[in-house]
């Protein structure tokens, strides 16, 4: 079986590929197949979420990339601002992992396919749609996210809670 414990941000090319649903990239110690067949464990940190793209390093010196599974989701979107952030607070304080995103058609919301939760998002006045796609939700405030933008890049994304100080 192949082994894979460390993440990998090198020059060499990708030699293999991994297919994962978003719930098996949130496991640091998984066994699995690579796209290909092969058997391959994972041991990562504990904590690691695995993002579509990222690379790892393999114990026989190959560069595998993470792709992301398509899963089942919902995706609900609004007439408006305000009732998609309404809608976001009442998923965020389910604790539900949600991917947030636009389009040319403005803003919406992806979650797991959840009949409770669509009733729940359909009654707070979005449109909720099924689709199949590939599911990269929030990591949360205090995770940082999968950006590594310096600080004051333009460019940053994702939390910056405790970034800011009181000046007296």
């Amino acid at each position: 079986m192949l082994l894979i414990e460390h993440r990998y941000d090198g020059p060499d090319e990708t030699t293999k590929t991994l297919t994962l649903s978003f719930d098996q990239r949130t496991k640091s110690r998984l066994r699995t197949q690579l796209d290909s067949g092969e058997a391959v464990g994972l041991f990562l940190p504990r904590g690691t979420i695995l993002r579509g793209g990222q690379r790892l390093l393999a114990d026989d010196g190959g560069v595998v990339e993470v792709c992301s599974a398509i899963e089942s989701l919902l995706e609900a979107r609004c007439d408006n601002l305000l009732d998609l952030t309404r809608a976001a607070y009442h998923l965020g304080n389910r604790h539900v992992a949600v991917q947030v995103g636009s389009d040319t058609r403005g803003g919406w919301l992806r979650i797991a396919a959840d009949h409770v939760l669509q009733e729940m998002l359909e009654g707070l006045g979005c449109a909720v749609e099924a689709i199949d796609a590939p599911f990269e939700p929030e990591a949360g405030a205090y995770a940082g996210g999968h950006h590594h933008h310096h600080a004051d890049s333009p460019e940053r994304r994702g939390p910056r809670i405790h970034e800011y100080r009181h000046n007296a």
